[in-house]
């Protein structure tokens, strides 16, 4: 198990004010994700007026943007993977995967002890209450 560092991880920080940013905004509402040390899991329903694309194109350019100029070199892949829930029963699979993706990474023990996570206790203070939408899109 490889311990996670006592002090807050930069760039996490900086990808869950930019997620909070726009989902204050309705741009999407994001029911679960997890901030890995090298790679993102979103569970989200995009806004009525907005497009999966464009939600995704606000969460990575937004980090891009905030992490400055100063970083060079590629910061995200070109495009993401995507798949629309089907049902109740896709939706927590994919919820499920996204919230264990920390212990299968051997970060924790238990998923509600990353802090970058939709799992964690910090999620329901800063985010809100979790809701469920057969039409979200995992990401």
């Amino acid at each position: 198990m490889r311990a996670l560092k006592s002090t807050p991880w930069p760039k996490a920080e900086l990808m869950m004010d930019v997620l909070l940013h726009y989902r204050e905004q309705m741009r999407y509402v994001l029911h679960e994700f997890v901030i890995m040390p090298d790679h993102l899991h979103l569970l989200l329903t995009p806004g009525a007026d907005i497009s999966l694309e464009r939600a995704m194109q606000l969460i990575k350019g937004g980090f891009s943007y905030r992490l400055g100029k100063a970083k060079t070199g590629l910061i995200w892949q070109e495009s993401f993977t995507n798949h629309r829930i089907r049902d109740e029963h896709d939706y927590e699979r994919h919820a499920g995967y996204i919230r264990m993706n920390p212990v299968r990474a051997r970060l924790v023990e238990r998923p509600e002890m990353y802090p970058y996570s939709s799992a964690s206790a910090r999620f329901e203070r800063t985010f809100g209450r979790r809701t469920t939408n057969a039409e979200s899109r995992a990401i």
